[in-house]
């Protein structure tokens, strides 16, 4: 083998070392961050395919988290928003599916919101970037608010069946995201002000 050969072959064996060793740095911070949340198994599955565009940034981080939650909520609000418009419902259940989908369309909004607050996050300093934080953290809370709002019209005794187990587990799953995005964010806003943030 000559000598270029040789040289590209070390070259390749490099790259590839520093790529691994930056995904696992990449890694194991979300694992680290996601040890500060309520659910931290469910963050890392959820978080783990963005580790290597977050780079150990918190307010990326912060972004997956809320984003990943929109993306729940979403889908979620579409699959109830069905519910609501199918027949055979019975009154009592048909009310709790319909005030639920009025629930996660705030919610749906909420995080919207928070997440296009989060985009302009880099621009602000100080006093401004405090009331910024301050918007995000109670829209977020609203978001998880209207979630928590909804599964409670499925607790009362009358209101039974599958629609009822369907709805509780998809609602459950979305707000242990947003209960995760929010102790997330709240970590962005702790990190910030404490000077130990990236970047």
């Amino acid at each position: 083998m000559d000598k270029l050969g040789v040289y590209l072959q070390i070259l390749l064996v490099a790259l590839l070392y520093t790529t691994s060793n930056a995904s696992t740095a990449a890694m194991n911070y979300v694992t680290a961050s996601c040890n500060t949340t309520r659910y931290p198994s469910l963050c890392v599955r959820c978080l783990s395919s963005y580790a290597d565009s977050i780079q150990g940034n918190d307010l990326k981080l912060a972004k997956a988290a809320i984003s990943v939650s929109l993306n729940n909520a979403n889908s979620t609000t579409a699959y109830i928003s069905k519910l609501a418009a199918s027949s055979g419902l019975k009154p009592n259940i048909y009310q709790a599916v319909k005030d639920c989908v009025n629930n996660m369309n705030n919610c749906v909004s909420s995080l919207n919101q928070s997440v296009q607050e989060l985009e302009k996050m880099g621009q602000f300093r100080g006093q401004s970037f405090e009331w910024h934080m301050s918007n995000i953290k109670t829209w977020v809370s609203s978001a998880l608010t209207n979630q928590n709002t909804c599964s409670r019209g499925f607790s009362d005794g009358s209101v039974d069946g599958p629609v009822k187990d369907a709805v509780v587990r998809r609602m459950s799953y979305v707000t242990q995201l947003t209960s995760n995005a929010l102790a997330l964010v709240n970590r962005f806003a702790l990190r910030h002000k404490a000077g130990t943030h990236m970047p």
